[in-house]
């Protein structure tokens, strides 16, 4: 059994929503976190009819139990109706609720009851480097980190399915979008610019769509947990820069199989890109599991000079290149930063095994920077 970081206390106080991409494992999470605790399976199509049917059920079934029972319900948005029973449990009978789904949009479309900020967000990732022992690197640049895949004897198989269940299942069957066949082809195009700046246009023009409905599509990405947007880091009078965000998927497998990507090697195009984004997947991850309020985000100067993530106010900047031999030419970017910045933090990370410090850039092995920062951070 792997131990995920995500952590909850034993003995909950507040009612939380667990968001997770399908397959990053909330189910396995929570069964094994919370053994004895009352659970309801809305993936189990028998309960899942009932609830729907009968909203007040719910109330019916926990009105009695004692103050601070503690109740799961997994896939909440397969019957969004319960949240009014939830609200109502949670304000007359003090009942704590782990509320599970894998989609915000389903809440959000229909103005569903979300409880009044009575229920704080959390959200589970794929797997992330310390939770796995030996951690393989190559694995995870190549097929990703959600658990089925990593772990899999033939992940192409599996990354194959999840595709075609996430357009069947999340797509077409809520109908989110009109046309399955434009969506199908902006995911792929989508993967094309995975971790480069968005630019609406462009895409529209490559899927025959508006650039409004581009935007929709990409709303649709984040709010089913497919994909995730990291903006511009912007603040300063010394430069024009960069204003747009930069895209994601939210696993490098998914990435890579819409792209078709094969056995990547080290010292191609497509393997930096992959290794670039297994990094942020990272850093997006540990900020959210630290409970950090700072933001992710990246720099890039209309001169051409970039920092592909930033944390905070410019508190670290780091750049990452898959290169195995750290060269002053890699540091630009860095440089360009920190003189607009001088007080920031700046890193970079890549496949050099040698660790020292270039001037004020701390030179990283991937493997020892993803060891940090877990149990350091940055």
């Amino acid at each position: 059994m792997i131990k995920r970081i995500c952590h909850f206390d034993s003995n909950l106080e507040d009612s939380i929503f667990l968001f997770g991409a399908r397959q990053t494992g909330k189910s396995t999470f929570l069964r094994q976190t919370f053994p004895d605790n009352i659970y309801i399976d809305l993936l189990d199509t028998a309960i899942k009819g009932r609830f729907r049917r009968h909203p007040a059920l719910l109330y019916e079934m926990l009105s009695d139990t004692e103050k601070g029972t503690l109740a799961i319900i997994d896939e909440i948005p397969e019957v969004p109706e319960l949240l009014n029973e939830v609200h109502r449990l949670m304000s007359e009978k003090d009942i704590v609720f782990i509320l599970c789904g894998s989609s915000t949009r389903k809440l959000k479309r229909k103005g569903y009851n979300t409880l009044g900020g009575r229920a704080y967000p959390m959200y589970l990732f794929p797997f992330v480097s310390a939770e796995i022992p030996d951690f393989n690197l190559q694995q995870a640049v190549n097929y990703g980190m959600l658990p089925p895949h990593y772990l899999a004897k033939n992940p192409h198989r599996r990354l194959t399915a999840y595709i075609e269940v996430y357009l069947k299942e999340e797509i077409k069957e809520e109908a989110l979008v009109r046309n399955l066949n434009s969506f199908q082809r902006f995911l792929e195009v989508a993967a094309l610019t995975d971790g480069e700046i968005v630019n609406y246009n462009n895409i529209a023009q490559d899927c025959g769509v508006s650039a409004n409905t581009v935007g929709n599509y990409f709303d649709i990405l984040e709010d089913t947990l497919l994909g995730f947007r990291i903006p511009a880091y912007t603040k300063t009078k010394k430069r024009k820069l960069m204003q747009a965000p930069r895209f994601y998927y939210f696993d490098v497998g998914i990435a890579n199989h819409l792209l078709h990507r094969q056995e990547l090697i080290r010292g191609t195009a497509e393997y930096g890109h992959a290794f670039e984004h297994l990094v942020i997947q990272e850093l997006k991850a540990w900020l959210s599991y630290k409970e950090s309020t700072e933001q992710l985000s990246y720099w890039r100067a209309y001169t051409g000079q970039e920092v592909d993530a930033v944390i905070g106010d410019a508190r670290v900047a780091i750049e990452i290149k898959s290169v195995e031999e750290v060269l002053p030419r890699h540091l630009k970017g860095l440089k360009t930063f920190a003189s607009d910045y001088p007080e920031s933090k700046q890193i970079i990370v890549s496949l050099d095994p040698i660790n020292r410090k270039i001037g004020n850039v701390e030179c990283i092995y991937i493997l020892d920077f993803l060891k940090k920062l877990w149990k350091e951070g940055v």
